[in-house]
């Protein structure tokens, strides 16, 4: 999508702080951290949200999870936290699907 700036930053057209990366997924630092450790990760293809996976893009996710779960390990975390937000009364901001990974802290709930 022309105008996403998660697609702009998965196509290295804004830069940030990178992860990972393969040929399906882009994984990266989050600006605003709400952690000592957050980051996102983003499916390269474009995905407006959890509201648009279907059976002939659900491998992408799989596949970020996977990732997340690697570089979990990689990271050494015990425990960490995925959130993806769905629409805009959600918190959904960026309307590229993604998913925040945080750790390093006690993570409360209802987490509000």
């Amino acid at each position: 999508m022309e105008d996403c700036i998660f697609c702009k930053i998965a196509a290295k057209e804004i830069p940030s702080k990178a992860l990972y990366e393969d040929g399906q997924v882009y994984a990266f630092y989050d600006l605003d951290p709400q952690a000592p450790t957050h980051f996102l990760v983003i499916p390269k293809q474009h995905i407006a949200s959890a509201l648009e996976v279907t059976a002939e893009n659900s491998a992408v996710v799989g596949h970020c999870y996977e990732v997340i779960a690697a570089l979990a390990k990689q990271l050494g975390f015990d425990s960490y936290r995925v959130v993806t937000n769905c629409g805009e009364s959600a918190g959904q901001s960026v309307f590229h699907l993604h998913f925040h990974v945080l750790a390093g802290r006690d993570m409360t709930w209802p987490p509000g």
